[in-house]
């Protein structure tokens, strides 16, 4: 299965969530996009105390899954953009929908 993840959140719980979804489908022999969108590019600095949000996401690359990261949303939030994370665009977002089996949003 191709599965295609939006994150539209910052929310540390919800962020945490859907990288180890990603992490259970990569373990499953699935291919996986997390698109950040909107606050969903804040990602990188959400904290929260029973979920460690950069272990997961790390754990979530080093697996092969793939982070696009929106770039005017990045830009307009003074965001740096995430580790093991590509710049993308709207164009892209269409892609990874297109590309995928089954989308899930959350935010």
């Amino acid at each position: 299965m191709k599965l295609a993840i939006i994150l539209n959140t910052n929310e540390a719980e919800s962020v945490w969530n859907a990288f180890r979804l990603g992490v259970t489908a990569l373990g499953k022999k699935n291919s996986v996009k997390i698109f950040l969108l909107g606050k969903g590019v804040e990602c990188q600095n959400t904290q929260g105390k029973a979920f460690d949000v950069k272990k997961m996401m790390g754990a979530f690359a080093k697996m092969g899954g793939t982070i696009l990261a929106c770039g005017t949303c990045l830009k307009t939030r003074g965001q740096k953009t995430p580790a093991a994370c590509s710049v993308s665009t709207m164009e892209e977002l269409l892609q990874a929908i297109e590309w995928a089996d089954k989308i899930i949003t959350l935010g």
